[in-house]
């Protein structure tokens, strides 16, 4: 008889699991619902804002060498549900202060009526965030995640706002993928990119309902960097890094220890583009990886390379640079590529010693390479070796140095994800700041380590320099980027020129010719957000440069405590306001070929207050004047085509 009790017990919550296959998870508000079901034994979810689908039905679930979890499976009855509210600070995102509300579910699912994995999903207002934990298989205690087959359906209609992935060790001295790609915008859904999928962040606009910016965050050196795989259907699958990058070296598929888990795969949601661009949840999800070895400071600075190229990498120049930053009142300079030959060590140190003098520090450049593409400049074969690159950041910290840049990564793969974070580590431990070029996405790396400064990741202000095409692009892209690559990570752009011409004496018709508006470089410096800041801004802008825009880029800030949106259109305008301390600074610049006429509220700001208004005429020449905020808390904005408005209170 007990027998046949145990069996009906045992039947019965086998019947619950098989048909406890529909669940909710829904926003603090109740506003956003994210849905996960069992369809044919796969795992789908779906997500609703306001009654209105955003993601349709969409696969979870990988394929491992220890088994296949897409397929096949139940859903256990019962769901872990917690109620997280959590409040931290962080000087150096969009937000100092975040308060985190979001509603966490685990979803528990089976194979041969065994564990297989969890999915964790968290869902705040506007944001859904969601991972994977997988559990040991016998005496499995580690598995290859050969697959995920995490996908985002997107209903008919839906247009996209994308970064295709390039070809891997393309690019200079095969150095790519680099995040470096042009944007495709209003596109349709159902393309790849070239052929490779996008780069994270990717942006949607489905139809008329709103807006959806998917990207992944928590990712370190126990897996690798993703990106999205494009499908005819209207579906995009989580892709891991192509065979070739970082010359053929390291596998594509990540392994994990058992238990084990994946990064966080995030989607924003929003009616407007506002949940887009205030979004912390690539911070929101992660927490620190060790404790900072010193306070980090953040700093504004110059850097003569992009003005000067490689052969203002000498004493010289540098010592101007030093004299340059400390007439602006900024802490730092970029000492870039070469430097090792054209200064060598000990000049070095001598520089360091004369800008303590200053009250300015150094950033050194390097070459992260050691066996992965084929960049020659120096110093090289440093960062990739731990020996070497720990011996080099003891003379860096006994000389002064403040941090580093280090260029040239070309890959996503799990050991290139694992040179970041060492890197990293190690910098801490001598006290460096960190900057990474010609790199990937940073992924809650601003929360996760305390010494990281920046990521470029982006076309950034070199290929200005580098050709006229990326000149008259130059509004377009900084129309697109607060918006997507700027909304999940701080962006080493190294813009705001003043020169008129790329060229070491801004001499007129030499060298590509920036054809947007000194008020255009100004904005910028408030819409491109990172908290350290190295400017494009030269020496002779002190006396050639209107006082009005010196002035402005003395006292901007570089790091933020709130920021809003106020309106825009990927690729066309934006306008947006940032808050340091108690002083709002709203920008403002112009892609379209027509004057862009806007009637803004600030209710931020109190009516009578005295604002400084840079404004730009028709031929793009800048004015500095004092209006007061009326009544209404509105104001008129007239922004011709590559120009820019800034408002200051």
């Amino acid at each position: 008889m007990k027998k046949i009790v145990l069996i009906v017990i045992y039947l019965i919550g086998f019947t619950g699991i098989i048909e406890a296959q529909d669940q909710k998870v829904t926003s603090p508000d109740g506003n956003l619902v994210v849905a996960v079901t069992v369809d044919n034994g796969s795992p789908v979810y779906s997500v609703v804002l306001n009654g209105k689908q955003f993601i349709a039905k969409s696969p979870i679930g990988m394929r491992t060498n220890i088994g296949d979890y897409s397929q096949e499976l139940t859903m256990a009855e019962n769901i872990n549900r917690t109620e997280i509210d959590e409040t931290y600070e962080l000087p150096n995102i969009k937000k100092s202060k975040v308060n985190y509300k979001a509603s966490e579910a685990f979803f528990s699912f089976l194979k041969d009526n065994k564990p297989a994995f969890d999915v964790v999903f968290r869902v705040s207002n506007n944001d859904v965030a969601f991972k994977y934990k997988v559990y040991p298989k016998r005496d499995r205690r580690s598995c290859v995640i050969n697959e995920e087959t995490t996908g985002f359906y997107f209903p008919e209609g839906t247009t996209t706002f994308l970064c295709p992935q390039s070809n891997p060790m393309g690019g200079f001295a095969r150095t790519s993928p680099s995040y470096e790609t042009p944007y495709s915008v209003d596109d349709p859904i159902g393309k790849n990119g070239w052929g490779n999928g996008y780069t994270f962040p990717c942006l949607f606009k489905v139809n008329d309902n709103g807006w959806v910016l998917i990207s992944e965050t928590g990712v370190d050196a126990g897996y690798c960097g993703s990106r999205l795989i494009g499908h005819e259907s209207g579906l995009y699958t989580i892709g891991f890094p192509q065979e070739g990058e970082n010359n053929g070296n390291g596998t594509t598929s990540p392994g994990i220890p058992l238990p084990g888990e994946t990064p966080w795969r995030t989607i924003t949601v929003g009616e407007t583009l506002a949940p887009v661009v205030e979004t912390t949840v690539p911070f929101d999800v992660v927490k620190p990886k060790y404790e900072a070895s010193q306070k980090y400071h953040y700093t504004k600075g110059s850097w003569s390379w992009i003005i000067k190229m490689d052969g203002g990498t000498v004493y010289d120049v540098q010592k101007e640079y030093i004299d340059f930053s400390a007439a602006m009142g900024w802490g730092t300079i970029l000492v870039d590529a070469l430097w090792d030959t054209q200064i060598g060590r000990d000049k070095i140190a001598e520089l360091a010693t004369y800008g303590q003098t200053k009250g300015v520090g150094l950033y050194l450049w390097y070459n992260s390479n050691g066996y992965w593409n084929d960049a020659p400049q120096s110093p090289k074969g440093i960062m990739d070796n731990p020996i070497s690159r720990r011996k080099e950041m003891a003379w860096m910290k006994s000389v002064g140095i403040k941090g580093i840049k280090v260029d040239f990564f070309g890959g996503d793969k799990q050991e290139t994800i694992k040179l970041y974070e060492d890197i990293l580590y190690d910098a801490n431990d001598y006290g460096l700041m960190v900057i990474f070029h010609g790199c990937t996405l940073p992924r809650g790396w601003e929360r996760m380590f305390p010494n990281y400064a920046a990521s470029e990741a982006v076309l950034a202000s070199e290929n200005l320099h580098f050709g006229q095409g990326s000149c008259d692009n130059e509004a377009f892209n900084g129309c697109l980027h607060p918006f997507i690559r700027n909304a999940v990570g701080s962006m080493d752009f190294g813009g705001s020129a003043l020169n008129k011409f790329y060229n070491a004496n801004n001499t007129p018709n030499r060298g590509s010719r920036r054809i947007t508006s000194d008020v255009y470089a100004l904005a910028t410096a408030v819409l491109f957000q990172s908290p350290v800041q190295h400017f494009a801004l030269a020496p002779n802008n002190l006396t050639d440069a209107p006082a009005w825009t010196i002035d402005f880029m003395k006292q901007v800030p570089s790091t933020w405590d709130d920021v809003k949106f106020i309106d825009g259109y990927p690729g066309r305008y934006v306008v947006l306001a940032r808050r340091h301390g108690d002083k709002w600074y709203i920008a403002g610049v112009n892609a379209q070929k027509e004057t862009l006429k806007l009637t803004i509220k600030l209710p931020m700001l109190q009516p009578g207050e005295k604002l400084q208004f840079y404004t730009d005429d028709a031929g793009l020449k800048g004015n500095l004047s004092t209006i007061k905020l009326n009544k209404a808390r509105e104001v008129e904005l007239n922004i011709p085509s590559n120009g820019g408005s800034l408002l200051v209170n």
